[in-house]
């Protein structure tokens, strides 16, 4: 397997060719940038269209649940989005929080963060900025945010715990995150779980449901509350170019579990002071 820095440099340089690329485009293979579908399969991405604020040319088809619709957004909030591509999920959570609020949008595939600025200035958005930065390292201040999401990005980072932490850094005390990924249940074959392409398409980089719930509790997150939950079927013609028929086969007959899943968690607010003494009306 390819080490933290290599797969990232793989993430990195497929969503800049999906940067370039049409949506039509996007959705018709399992990695975005690649043609490993015969047809177009939209395994996914939920529909976004009816959502306020939704502008198509922000929506790549890249995404797996629809964490914005579920993140109790409120006007002036401060929201920032984890992998925030084309700005489809930012412009949805401006629509929440009105020109009072503040949307951060962060990335790090230079060509997504030039999309998106593009996308805010021909909407006239003045609250809504893209930076370039890493996840693992936001460029954001402690304590700042009101709201987290991250729409199919979590899956796509080697180090799921550092980027948990860092969410826990940038919300303030009592923020909440709402966050959508893919998870399993049951193994992968060693095939798919070695293929970049499918580490790219958000599917070997997943791992086991369980284990994701427990980082987020052991990075200190309260809460935690699945939202929703969808099985993911993987097209037979996106499996044949990794396994074979009769392995197909075994692996409907398996186990094996795929799952969209968005998931909504409390940072603590802050404890109040023990410092009160008896008769002074604070407590």
């Amino acid at each position: 397997m390819k080490t933290e820095t290599e797969l990232k440099e793989l993430v990195k340089q497929k969503y800049g060719e999906i940067a370039a690329q049409d949506k039509t485009v996007n959705q018709s293979s399992c990695c975005g940038a690649g043609g490993c579908s015969a047809e177009v399969y939209n395994i996914m991405s939920d529909e976004y269209s009816d959502l306020k604020g939704y502008n198509p040319d922000a929506d790549l088809g890249l995404g797996c649940g629809l964490p914005t619709e579920f993140a109790k957004i409120k006007k002036g909030n401060t929201v920032i989005d984890l992998g925030s591509g084309a700005g489809n999920d930012c412009f949805v959570a401006r629509a929440l929080t009105g020109e009072s609020g503040k949307i951060i949008g962060i990335d790090f595939t230079e060509q997504m963060v030039a999309k998106a600025r593009a996308n805010a200035e021909k909407l006239g958005y003045n609250n809504v900025e893209f930076r370039f930065g890493d996840i693992e390292q936001m460029p954001v201040t402690a304590n700042v945010a009101d709201v987290v999401v991250s729409n199919c990005v979590l899956n796509l980072v080697p180090n799921k715990y550092n980027v948990l932490k860092e969410v826990y850094r940038v919300l303030k005390p009592g923020g909440h995150f709402s966050i959508s990924d893919i998870v399993l249940e049951g193994e992968l074959p060693t095939q798919l779980k070695q293929a970049a392409e499918m580490y790219a398409g958000c599917v070997s980089g997943a791992i086991q449901k369980q284990v994701y719930l427990e980082l987020i509790e052991a990075t200190g997150f309260k809460n935690i509350t699945i939202q929703k939950e969808k099985n993911i079927m993987v097209p037979d013609d996106i499996l044949i170019n990794y396994i074979s028929k009769a392995e197909i086969e075994t692996l409907r007959n398996s186990n094996l579990g795929i799952y969209s899943i968005t998931v909504y968690a409390e940072k603590p607010s802050e404890e109040k002071s023990s410092c009160c003494t008896p008769g002074s009306g604070c407590c």
